[in-house]
């Protein structure tokens, strides 16, 4: 703290410790927890603010409060506030891929054919050019390519919902985005388990790594996502449909699945999707079909996004890396529009570009999975996947605004004026 604001207070605190011996000494600086807690608060009121005042997307504030306040600018919310709190975002981050799965009807996709060929040539073009603007273009080796192309190729699913939650969008346009985001962030999933192979095949001595590390993430995921599925539709069985109780069976169920992950070195986000996908598939007595998540989960996005905007490292952020970023974005949004204006069906070309436009955000999910892969050979790997964090900084802001203005140039938004809320 600086000393002409403290030297008062020190004096006085000083005095009361010679009469009162249960006082601590003086904090020379603010609890961590208690810190992070003000700033959650602060990017509460920023994004609020910006939702009332020019309508943008209240995600962007949260992720502008981290961004401002986090370890790469201000300092304020410290490393180990980051650590304390990343229990909390793997859990937010964890219900929202939660909620994604749940929204997958595999059997309809594998109906449409038409949204399943968009779906395809989106997943395959986006991998394809990201690996080869990272291969050629930046120079990153084979499998760091791979990886980029892994991170990023797929919209975050996160942003998607609740952008769309926040505009209470409903119609063709808008479940083409969801369901788009869904089947991508499994492909992306997948495309990421198969890269823990490529990575540890390229860095490591034992090649037992490159085949088992893969295998322990998808058959642990799996496992663990199985199960607890199975123990939240087994009670939900019991309960009301629709009940609270139920609504407390199925976060209790997701967050002992979010422990039980992380205890494993299990991906969180790539548990609570299959989590998702297994209730949707299993619940033939439809006991959860129509039990949602309560409106608090907003406020744990506000944790997620505020942590996912102060991890972001903007300390070594670079013109030139700024530039392959924005690159790469191109690249990403070129392979996303034409995949879905040349691939035709049954929705009109303008609505199949809004899509486009929709699917565009990169974020949590993203920032998860390249730590998730740096972590392996940090040495290596923070400076390979510098690339997509900083794409995914790029997007983190740009990314919530884009969906916004597709559900709303596809009209398929409620009025503004009576959700837009903000602070006067």
């Amino acid at each position: 703290m600086p000393e002409a604001l403290t030297g008062l207070p020190r004096a006085i605190w000083e005095w009361l410790l010679d009469r009162l011996f249960f006082l601590p000494p003086f904090p020379e600086q603010i609890d961590s927890l208690a810190l992070f807690s003000l700033l959650l608060v602060v990017g509460l009121l920023i994004g609020e603010w910006l939702h009332g005042h020019a309508g943008w997307p209240k995600v962007i504030g949260y992720v502008l409060a981290g961004t401002i306040f986090g370890p790469s600018l201000l300092g304020w919310i410290s490393i180990e506030a980051l650590a304390q709190a990343r229990p909390v975002a793997d859990a937010a981050l964890g219900l929202l891929m939660m909620e994604v799965g749940r929204r997958l009807d595999l059997g309809w996709i594998l109906r449409n054919r038409d949204l399943l060929r968009s779906t395809l040539a989106d997943i395959g073009l986006t991998f394809l050019l990201i690996f080869l603007f990272a291969f050629y273009a930046v120079g990153l080796s084979p499998a760091w390519s791979a990886a980029t192309a892994a991170v990023t190729m797929a919209s975050a699913p996160a942003v998607v919902l609740l952008a769309i939650e926040e505009s209470k969008a409903q119609g063709q346009v808008t479940e083409r985005i969801i369901l788009h985001t869904a089947i991508a962030a499994a492909a992306s999933f997948v495309a990421f388990t198969i890269v823990l192979g490529i990575v540890h095949a390229e860095h490591s001595e034992n090649w037992l790594n490159a085949i088992i590390h893969p295998l322990w993430v998808a058959a642990g995921a799996l496992l663990v996502a199985g199960l607890a599925a199975s123990l939240a539709l087994a009670i939900a069985h019991l309960l009301p449909k629709g009940s609270l109780a139920q609504v407390f069976v199925l976060v209790a169920s997701a967050l002992l699945a979010v422990g039980v992950a992380r205890m494993l070195a299990v991906p969180v986000f790539l548990t609570l999707f299959l989590m998702g996908l297994v209730l949707a598939v299993r619940d033939t007595r439809q006991s959860l079909r129509y039990t949602a998540l309560p409106e608090g989960h907003w406020l744990l996005a506000i944790i997620l996004f505020v942590v996912v905007g102060a991890s972001l490292p903007w300390a070594s952020f670079t013109w030139q890396t700024g530039l392959q970023a924005l690159g790469l974005l191109a690249v990403r949004a070129t392979a996303k529009m034409a995949a879905l204006a040349l691939t035709g069906g049954s929705l009109p070309r303008n609505k199949r570009l809004l899509v486009g436009i929709g699917i565009q955000p990169l974020s949590a999910t993203a920032v998860f999975m390249a730590y998730e892969l740096a972590a392996l050979y940090p040495e290596i790997g923070m400076s390979a996947l510098a690339l997509p964090l900083f794409a995914a900084a790029i997007m983190e802001l740009a990314g919530p605004a884009l969906c916004r203005l597709a559900l709303r140039r596809s009209g398929e938004c409620a009025d503004d004026s009576q959700g837009k809320g903000g602070i006067a």
